[in-house]
């Protein structure tokens, strides 16, 4: 049986530069002299089911930043981290009851820079069997999944914009049922896609 996930791989073995919330933003001047603060995300993918399928989160409404957005499961880079790949594999037994112990890392892609200071590392995740989907009450609303083809997929991708801090900013969607991804999620998944296509 050939890996499903083998063109996932050889697209990681591709290189390719950064990406960031301001990509479709050129005339956004960032500060020089900025400090981003470190953070991992998980890109986990099941197999096991036959046709990959990509595990995603709705945050929680309460939340101070992105309230109720869809993204991967990942945070802020802890001290007792020891990078941002372990940093993204204890937030993601934390926030949706992945064991650590049953994702193989299959790699990193390149950094994403947010719009809230984070310098984030996606790493690519096999998960190996299934598990209990426990979300953390206080950071997740719910847990779901989508079809990795829909999402790194080129034609899925769609652009537009709205205001944010009295400027229009432009970002990618890539919506699927009745969940709208976008942002830091949906750029970091057109990089992917764009990898894949190449």
């Amino acid at each position: 049986m050939p890996d499903p996930l083998a063109p996932l791989l050889a697209a990681l073995a591709r290189s390719g530069a950064g990406s960031s919330d301001f990509d479709l933003n050129p005339d956004v001047v960032l500060p020089k002299g900025r400090r981003l603060r470190p953070a991992g995300v998980l890109v986990p993918v099941a197999t096991w089911s036959g046709r990959p399928q990509l595990l995603l989160t709705k945050r929680a409404s309460h939340l101070k930043h992105h309230p109720g957005q869809i993204a991967f499961p990942g945070g802020k880079q802890d001290e007792d981290d020891a990078d941002a790949v372990a940093a993204a594999l204890r937030e993601a037994e934390e926030e949706i009851g992945l064991p650590t112990g049953n994702v193989e890392v299959l790699g990193t892609l390149p950094h994403h820079e947010t719009v809230t200071g984070f310098t984030v590392t996606p790493v690519l995740g096999r998960v190996k069997a299934p598990f209990d989907i426990r979300p953390e009450p206080g950071e997740v609303d719910e847990v779901f999944s989508v079809p990795l083809d829909h999402v790194t997929d080129p034609r899925r991708f769609s652009v537009q914009s709205r205001l944010w801090m009295g400027q229009r900013r432009a970002y990618f969607t890539v919506p699927f049922g009745p969940y709208y991804i976008w942002g830091a999620t949906a750029r970091i998944l057109r990089g992917l896609a764009d990898r894949l296509a190449g």
